[in-house]
């Protein structure tokens, strides 16, 4: 399986302008870190270096002694790895602990045979735990593959060609490791339900980012319609298909019945989804006029603003937004979509989203978990 997911990854470059995929919850910090801290104090440990054990490994090691070569360059997969280190501001990957907290809500089954109580650390058991760190695991292998840099956009302010090419053979490595260590524990879970909604998972990422890459060359956003329904199906794929179907599999390993898998589904999916809208609506929600930031041209508020003005004033406005340079002036197409009604749309799209997730934990005993499940679903309409 892995050189098939690797050979279409590869095709998965960075691109100027496009949408990155962040380690960091984008709410906003000191909200976000509090509801993520309270959250890991339930489950017993900061879940947000759950990949560590890991990352420590002497193979990754070595590794990292090699990344330092790209020291001075432009190379993403450097940033990656600081994200790794630093966390002073900012809480990495939160999968893991949502798969934790769902896992002590729901708490054990009634149905379960061959589980005892007894079993369970913290109200959690450790096929459950295992699970939430192979998430983390396929989350972060897909972070590093994606690290990797088109050549064929290089430019000497990057750093050396060659540098350039030896971060890209690093970050097809490192990927690669973290998602064979995944593979083996899935294998190790002895869950054939559980491993099938893995794999389709990681099937659904590949899908996602090709589609993504595929949808973000600036002719395609000139001579394409635009469909927000479209837009949500693909973002599904990048971000929430893992999230959900984990959220599922940790109700598979408690022998939760269909019901309750899913819910637990629907809550991952609908979180995954608001988040990913709080994402991109970042930019235009922090953004002041003398600092726009970058955003991608296929982010929510931008697809809904699309939709709002039609495909003739949106080709006029990007054109508008040209410099002499041929390139896009980002503040002139940020005033643009501010000034129509497509961010407003977004959020009211991440709200949907955060109501849907609520919901759906409502079905479950009420309990600390539970809550901690409620404050990140509204922390997610957080700007």
């Amino acid at each position: 399986m892995l050189p098939a997911v690797r050979s279409r990854l590869c095709c998965a470059r960075s691109r100027r302008g496009q949408r990155t995929l962040s380690l960091f919850s984008s709410s906003g910090p000191s909200n976000w870190n509090k509801v993520v801290s309270d959250a890991e104090k339930i489950v017993g440990y900061p879940t947000s270096f759950m990949s560590l054990r890991c990352l420590l490994s002497d193979e990754l090691s070595n590794v990292a002694m090699h990344v330092r070569k790209l020291a001075g360059t432009q190379h993403p997969l450097l940033n990656t790895a600081r994200g790794f280190v630093y966390d002073s501001r900012n809480n990495l990957q939160m999968r893991g602990l949502v798969v934790l907290l769902l896992s002590k809500a729901a708490g054990p089954s009634h149905q379960a045979s061959s589980l005892l109580p007894q079993d369970m650390v913290s109200g959690i058991y450790p096929s459950q735990r295992n699970l939430a760190e192979i998430t983390e695991l396929i989350h972060t292998a897909f972070l590093v593959h994606r690290g990797i840099v088109d050549l064929k956009e290089w430019t000497l302010s990057d750093g050396p060609l060659k540098d350039m090419q030896f971060g890209n053979k690093m970050a097809v490595l490192s990927g690669d490791f973290l998602l064979a260590n995944a593979c083996t524990g899935l294998a190790q879970l002895n869950n054939t339900k559980v491993v099938e909604l893995i794999s389709s998972a990681i099937g659904d990422l590949v899908q996602g980012i090709y589609y993504e890459n595929a949808n973000n060359s600036e002719e395609k956003n000139l001579s394409s319609g635009v469909d927000v329904v479209a837009w949500e199906e693909q973002a599904f794929l990048s971000h929430g298909a893992l999230l959900a179907k984990s959220c599922q599999a940790a109700m598979e390993l408690a022998e939760h019945d269909k019901e309750a898998q899913r819910l637990a589904y629907k809550y991952g999916k609908h979180l995954s989804l608001g988040h990913n809208l709080n994402s991109d609506l970042q930019p235009f929600v922090k953004s002041s006029m003398t600092e726009p930031m970058l955003f991608s041209l296929t982010s929510a508020p931008v697809m809904f603003h699309r939709q709002l003005v039609g495909q003739e004033r949106w080709h006029q406005q990007l054109q508008q937004a040209k410099t002499l340079r041929n390139q896009l002036d980002y503040s002139k197409l940020l005033a643009a979509v501010k000034s129509e009604k497509g961010v407003s749309s977004a959020v009211d799209l991440c709200c949907y989203h955060s109501n849907k997730a609520l919901e759906a934990i409502q079905a479950f005993p009420s309990s600390e978990a539970r809550s901690a499940l409620e404050n990140i679903a509204s922390a997610i309409t957080k700007f």
